[in-house]
């Protein structure tokens, strides 16, 4: 036999595979890793960006996160103590920080999870259903449920020397509606968090009870990795402050 002859007896299908054209197999590589990517996204892993110092000292503005979704989408939901990424219920966020990503390239990238996506908060769950959150004791610490939590390892206390945010040490919110989370930044002194958006007819009789709650539905996922920087990677973990807070008194 020849060589044309071996030649001959190849396999069709390989000969029109060494054939292809390089732009190809580029093309079919791209189209696999962006059908691998959404579907990870859809139901796994997500990136996202820190968009403000409302979270420092831990994530930094600018930091890249990844956000873990089974577990909820599984049935768990948001605990206490866990920083979750959530998006905007409606007017927490200004513009410049609501924006996505820019140009054709970056967008089509946040599309199918390749790019940190816009117009989503990053906060810590204080409260689930039907706790009731206070601000706070006489050291300045968070009450939940009447238990105070000792947030030193992880949060920045306010200029008025509690852990409070910026409207102040005292106030009450909750219980917390079925179906909701009130949320903080660790940075309490820089976070237009729930309790921000706290509403007391007595002291505002314009303001609309409820706004300072977020729905579950809206929650994407619960940070898991501060991947970038490299200089800043860590694993985030739920804080052991919330082990001593129980369940609320209607059972939530």
């Amino acid at each position: 036999m020849t060589t044309d002859d071996l030649g001959a007896a190849e396999p069709a299908v390989e000969r029109r595979r060494r054939q292809r054209p390089l732009w190809q197999e580029f093309l079919v590589i791209l189209v696999v890793a962006s059908g691998l990517a959404i579907i990870v996204k859809t139901l796994l892993l997500q990136a996202f960006y820190i968009p403000s110092e409302s979270m420092e000292p831990g994530l930094v503005r600018n930091d890249r996160i990844l956000v873990q979704k089974v577990s909820y989408e599984l049935g768990a939901g948001p605990e206490r103590g866990d920083v979750v990424v959530f998006k905007d219920p409606g007017d927490w966020l200004p513009p410049e920080e609501a924006a996505g990503p820019t140009g054709s390239l970056a967008q089509l990238m946040e599309r199918i999870g390749l790019y940190p996506s816009g117009g989503h908060l990053v906060k810590r769950v204080i409260g689930v259903a039907g706790d009731t959150i206070h601000c706070c004791d006489d050291q300045g610490r968070l009450k939940v449920n009447g238990v105070a939590i000792d947030e030193q390892g992880y949060a920045q206390e306010d200029g008025a020397g509690c852990y409070g945010p910026m409207i102040g040490c005292s106030w009450t919110a909750g219980p917390v509606p079925d179906g909701s989370i009130f949320v903080m930044g660790d940075n309490r002194n820089h976070s237009a968090d729930s309790s921000f958006h706290h509403c007391d007819p007595k002291d505002d009789p314009t303001c609309v009870p409820g706004d300072e709650y977020v729905p579950v539905d809206l929650v994407v996922g619960k940070v898991f990795v501060l991947l970038w920087p490299l200089s800043h990677f860590s694993w985030l973990h739920r804080p052991d402050a919330f082990a001593v807070v129980p369940a609320p008194p209607n059972g939530g």
